[in-house]
C-alpha cells in the first residue's frame, strides 16, 4: 500500500487539475471579465438617463446626445499627435498629458481623451478616426433640463473621478456621474444600466467577429423616470418674485410632507453646467463667494426664526400648564429684566393675551411666557433640557431625513450648551440668561424648511410627515414609510386651535394684514429677525432679516410655507408679500393681489447686498457705512 502511495497522490493531483481547468473552461469563462482579456474588445452602449418629472408629469430633465473621444492605450498605435489634437480642438500637449493619464490608469479599460462633443464636432471627426488606432468614439447622454429653474435640487451630472471609482466599481473613468440633489440623492435610479458587445480580435488586434456569437452582449437598460413632489409652476413664481434678493423659499404640502417648492437666491441656469463648458463654469460658481449660488439657502442656511417661534413658545407654555389663552400681561415697550435689561416691543394695546400676542407679535409677553416654561421646575438645567425636548419635536435642532443630499441641523441649545457656556458649576446661569430663545433669537437658529415643516406641524395640529422630493419612480408612488409615517410632536391636540386663531388673526388685524388674499383664509407669523456679521474681525450689527410663514387654508391646509429674505428689514415688508402671492398661485392657480407682485417686481434690498459685497471685498472702514438708511 505504500509503495501504491505515491501514484494515487499524482493521480489525485491531476483528477483536481483536470476538474478545475474544466470548470474554467466550461463555467467560470462565462461570467469572466471578458473586457480585460487580449482577444475580445468590449463596445459599451452607454443607457439614457432617466428622465425627471415635476408633480404635474411636467418634463424637467430629459436628454441629448454627446459624443466623447476615447482611448485605449493598449490599442494605441502611433500617430501624428499634432494633427490629431487640431481635429479634437485642444493644444498637442494637453493631448500628450491625456494619453499619459489613460496609460497610468489601465492598458486594457478606456479613458476619456476629449469629452462632451457636439453633432457637428462628431460629424468631423468621425470620418477621420480611421487614421488614429486606439481611439474610437464613445456615444452618451447629457442632461437637456427643459426650465431654467430648480438647479438647487435636480443638481448635475459630471464625470466621475477616482474616488467614485474605488467606491463603486460599476463606474469606469470618463463616465458621468450625479452630482448634488436629485441626480446625486437617487443616482442609482436615474443611471440605468449599460449595455455591452464583445468583439473578437485576433493577435495583431483586428476585430473579426461577435464573441461568443453574442452569448455575453448584453443591452442596455433606460433609467427610471422620476417624478417630483415639485410644482414647477410654483418654483417658478417663486424664483420670479425673488427678482434681486437674497434668501430661500421652502414650500410643503402639509398632510403629506411632500415639496412643493425649493427655492434658492442666488442661483444659476441649470443648463449652466452642461456641457464642455461645465467645468469652466463650475469654477466660476465655486469662487464666487460673495453671491454663492451653489449654497442652497433653502436646505443649508441657518437663520434666527425670530417672531414665528413665538408660536412654539406659546404651543410649550399651554403643553406645561404654566398659562391657559385668557392669561393677560400688560407691555410698556417691551420686558424688563435684569439691571436695566429690555427686550423692546413695538406699540399696541392692553392688555395682551395668547391670541392678541400673536397677532401682534409681543416681545413682552412671549418672553414672560418663556421664562415661566423655564422656572416651572426646580433648576433652569431642568426647565431648559424640558423646553429642548418639545422644540426638537417639530423637527427642529435636527436633521428632517429628508431625500436630499445636503443640510444643516439648525441649533437648539439644551443645559449642557449654557452649562459650558457659563462655565457651571462654577458660576450659576439663570433662566433670563437665556429669554432671547423665547422670541426667536439668541442662540436658536434654523432653516427655511426646519420652519416650513414646523409650519406643516402646527397647521396639522400636532404631527408632520418628513420632507421628500420624490414622488414616483416610473409612475409608481413611493412605498418607503419613511416619507408617509406621521411623526408627532409632544404638543398635545388640544392646545393647536388657539395658536392657529392667533396665526389667523396675524393676517385679520395683526403684522401681516395688508397682504391678506380675497377669499383663502391664511394662518401665519411674520418675523424681523437680527443680523450680525463678522466682517474683518469685528461683528457688525447689518439689516434684520425679513421673515414669514404661513399655511392655508386654516380648515383643510393644502399648503406650508415658509419664506426668509436676507436683509430684508421687517416680516411684513418682503416675505410676508412673497407668502400671500405663493399660497394665492398654488390655491387658486392665479393672482389677484398684482398689487403686491408688482411692488415685489420692483424692490428688493439690492443696495444692501451692494455695500455688504463692497464691505467684504475690501475690508472697508465699517464705521463709514451706514446700514440704517
Amino acid at each position: 500500500m505504500r509503495k501504491l502511495f505515491p501514484y494515487l497522490l499524482l493521480s489525485f493531483t491531476a483528477i483536481i487539475f483536470l476538474a478545475r481547468l474544466v470548470y474554467l473552461q466550461i463555467f467560470e469563462d462565462k461570467y469572466s471579465d471578458i473586457s480585460e482579456k487580449q482577444s475580445a474588445k468590449a463596445i459599451y452602449d452607454y443607457p439614457q438617463r432617466g428622465y425627471i418629472f415635476d408633480r404635474n408629469g411636467v418634463l424637467l430633465a430629459g436628454n441629448q446626445p454627446s459624443y466623447d473621444v476615447m482611448l485605449v492605450p493598449g490599442d494605441l498605435e502611433p500617430f501624428d499627435t499634432l494633427a490629431f489634437a487640431e481635429l479634437l480642438n485642444i493644444e498637442k500637449d494637453q493631448l500628450l498629458k491625456k494619453i499619459r493619464q489613460a496609460k497610468h490608469y489601465s492598458w486594457r479599460k478606456p479613458s476619456v481623451v476629449t469629452a462632451q462633443l457636439t453633432k457637428s464636432e462628431y460629424a468631423s471627426l468621425q470620418e477621420n478616426m480611421y487614421k488614429f488606432k486606439g481611439f474610437y468614439i464613445q456615444k452618451r447622454s447629457l442632461r437637456d433640463y427643459q426650465m431654467d429653474i430648480g438647479a438647487n435640487f435636480l443638481g448635475y451630472i459630471a464625470e466621475v473621478n477616482n474616488r467614485d471609482i474605488n467606491r463603486d466599481p460599476y463606474y469606469q473613468s470618463g463616465e458621468l456621474i450625479g452630482r448634488q440633489g436629485v441626480e446625486q440623492y437617487y443616482e442609482e435610479e436615474l443611471r440605468g444600466v449599460r449595455g455591452v458587445k464583445y468583439i473578437q480580435r485576433d493577435k495583431f488586434n483586428n476585430e473579426l467577429q461577435s464573441y461568443k456569437n453574442g452569448q455575453s452582449d448584453t443591452l442596455p437598460e433606460k433609467g427610471k423616470d422620476l417624478s417630483l413632489t415639485i410644482d414647477a409652476n410654483l418654483q417658478a413664481y417663486g424664483k420670479k418674485l425673488m427678482k434681486d434678493k437674497r434668501g430661500g423659499i421652502v414650500a410643503l404640502e402639509p398632510k403629506t410632507g411632500e415639496i412643493l417648492a425649493l427655492i434658492s437666491e442666488p442661483t444659476y441656469p441649470p443648463s449652466y453646467l452642461v456641457g464642455r463648458k461645465r467645468s469652466r463654469n463650475f469654477t466660476k460658481l465655486w469662487y464666487d463667494t460673495i453671491t454663492r449660488p451653489l449654497y442652497n439657502r433653502a436646505l443649508q442656511a441657518q437663520y434666527p426664526p425670530g417672531s414665528p417661534f413665538k408660536v412654539l413658545t406659546g404651543l410649550i407654555a399651554l403643553q406645561e400648564g404654566v398659562v391657559n389663552t385668557n392669561t393677560s400681561i400688560n407691555c410698556y415697550g417691551g420686558y424688563r429684566y435684569g439691571r436695566g435689561k429690555i427686550l423692546g416691543c413695538h406699540a399696541h394695546s392692553n392688555p395682551i393675551r395668547m391670541i392678541s400676542g400673536i397677532a401682534h407679535s409681543c416681545n413682552a409677553y412671549f418672553s414672560s411666557l418663556y421664562l415661566k416654561t423655564i422656572d416651572k421646575y426646580e433648576t433652569p438645567q431642568e426647565g431648559m433640557d424640558n423646553w429642548n425636548k418639545h422644540v426638537e419635536s417639530f423637527g427642529l435642532g435636527k436633521y428632517l431625513g429628508y431625500d436630499l443630499p445636503v443640510g444643516r441641523k439648525g441649533f437648539i441649545p439644551d443645559a449642557d450648551y449654557y452649562n459650558r457656556a457659563y462655565k457651571y458649576p462654577t458660576y450659576k446661569w439663570y433662566s433670563s440668561a437665556t429669554i432671547s430663545n423665547g422670541i426667536g433669537q439668541g442662540e436658536v437658529l434654523t432653516t427655511p424648511i426646519q420652519l416650513a415643516n414646523m409650519t406643516a406641524a402646527i397647521a396639522n395640529r400636532g404631527w408632520y410627515v418628513r420632507p421628500h422630493i420624490l414622488k414616483a419612480v416610473n409612475g409608481n408612488p413611493i412605498q418607503d414609510t419613511t416619507y408617509t409615517r406621521k411623526q408627532f410632536t409632544t404638543i398635545d391636540k388640544k392646545h393647536f386651535d388657539p395658536i392657529i386663531q392667533g396665526m389667523h388673526e396675524v393676517y385679520k388685524y395683526g403684522t401681516a394684514k395688508w397682504v391678506q388674499v380675497p377669499d383663502i383664509e391664511i394662518g401665519g407669523k411674520t418675523g424681523t429677525a437680527e443680523n450680525k456679521k463678522v466682517i474683518d474681525g469685528k461683528v457688525i450689527q447689518l439689516e434684520d432679516h425679513s421673515i414669514c410663514v404661513a399655511f392655508a387654508p386654516i380648515d383643510d391646509p393644502k399648503i406650508a410655507i415658509a419664506v426668509f429674505i436676507e436683509h430684508g428689514y421687517w416680516g411684513s415688508r418682503y416675505a410676508a408679500r412673497i407668502a400671500s402671492l405663493m399660497i394665492e398661485k398654488y390655491i387658486k392657480g392665479k393672482i389677484t393681489r398684482t398689487d403686491l407682485e408688482d411692488w415685489l417686481l420692483e424692490n428688493s434690498p439690492k443696495e444692501k447686498y451692494e455695500k455688504i459685497d463692497f464691505m467684504v471685498k475690501n475690508d472697508s472702514i465699517l464705521e463709514n457705512l451706514n446700514f440704517n438708511e
